[in-house]
């Protein structure tokens, strides 16, 4: 292929964050020329942080079509993707792991909810690439207590192939899509929280907004479960630990909070706990701690919210879940995840 031109107009922008990801990336990138087609147009944007594997000589050679940005110094994926975000011209965008592989007619599937102006994200059905019999994600999930959860994670695939398009409280971040008039509204991803529960917290964003996501099962996505991330790594779980907390504090509306307060306290401990029998409760403690320090921050986070929501054309709408069950049962049943490879 030869590079795009520069009055290239794309439909759609697909933004892939990388870090030292060559090999993943060769699989990624060979999926979306097999599958991709003339219509809709599409662009494709690498968005290289800092890698030190000769990512951006390897793109030059194998795929001068695809644009690559590239980030001088390592700043983690909310960084790169939200560099690949600003530099899209499509009119919505695909954010899209680079440990993934797009199937036929991914786009169209992808782009169809967005006929509705009040859809702002689109979450497609993510299936594990290793196993694909299973679910990654089914959408995000967020309950009442704090705790945000794939919906369908781990269940079998049959389940949900022909579940009708619904909607779903946000979009998984490995391969979600974007309007990108939203995203200008309400901002990209937060870069403090570095990886993990940006894409909740966008999708609350978008919700303050007055924008819904739709989940489409017959926009398929096969995703290596945590190949680019280690969940054993202390450090990510504390960063995890204290990322749910900001979500918590920061994005559920006021109204919620009162009826929240309690169980969230109860299944904060419950989590220290069972973390602990395990030998991992520091870095949870740890990283409730992190956002502890954060609490002067927590009325500015939530007065950029209320604007959004000043500032919508539509009420927002927040399908927060009660129960617990299903969740803290497909977290028991999840895939061991664990690689060499980090952020």
């Amino acid at each position: 292929m030869s590079p795009t031109p520069a009055s290239f107009s794309p439909v759609c922008s697909v933004v892939i964050p990388s870090y030292n990801g060559r090999g993943l990336l060769e699989i990624c990138l060979a999926s979306i020329a097999r599958h991709r087609q003339d219509q809709p147009p599409i662009e494709v944007i690498v968005a290289d942080d800092a890698s030190s594997d000769d990512t951006p000589e390897w793109l030059a050679q194998t795929h001068p079509d695809v644009r690559l940005v590239r980030l001088e110094r390592n700043g983690g994926f909310c960084a790169a993707a939200n560099a690949g975000i600003a530099e899209a011209k499509g009119l919505y965008v695909q954010l899209l792991n680079n440990d993934t592989e797009v199937t036929p007619g991914w786009i169209e599937a992808g782009l169809a909810p967005f006929a509705d102006p009040l859809v702002g994200s689109v979450a497609p059905l993510v299936l594990v690439r290793s196993d694909p019999s299973r679910v990654d994600s089914a959408g995000d999930s967020y309950s009442l207590v704090g705790w945000p959860s794939k919906r369908g994670h781990g269940q079998s695939a049959l389940r949900w192939l022909e579940h009708p398009s619904d909607p779903v409280f946000g979009a998984s971040g490995s391969s979600a899509f974007y309007r990108t008039e939203a995203l200008r509204t309400v901002g990209a991803l937060d870069p403090s929280f570095g990886s993990y529960y940006e894409d909740v917290d966008l999708a609350f964003r978008l919700r303050w907004a007055g924008y819904g996501c739709v989940f489409t099962p017959s926009c398929r996505i096969l995703h290596e479960v945590s190949a680019s991330y280690d969940h054993g790594r202390p450090a990510l779980q504390r960063r995890m630990s204290r990322n749910a907390e900001i979500l918590f504090w920061s994005d559920l509306p006021k109204r919620w909070l009162a009826a929240a307060l309690v169980p969230h306290l109860l299944f904060t401990v419950t989590q220290g706990l069972w973390r602990g029998l395990r030998g991992r409760a520091r870095p949870f403690l740890l990283g409730k701690l992190d956002a502890l320090k954060e609490l002067p921050t927590l009325r500015k986070r939530r007065r950029v919210r209320v604007h959004l929501a000043r500032r919508a054309a539509a009420s927002p709408h927040f399908p927060i879940r009660f129960g617990l069950f299903e969740d803290a049962r497909n977290h028991l049943r999840r895939p061991r995840e664990a690689s060499s490879r980090s952020q």
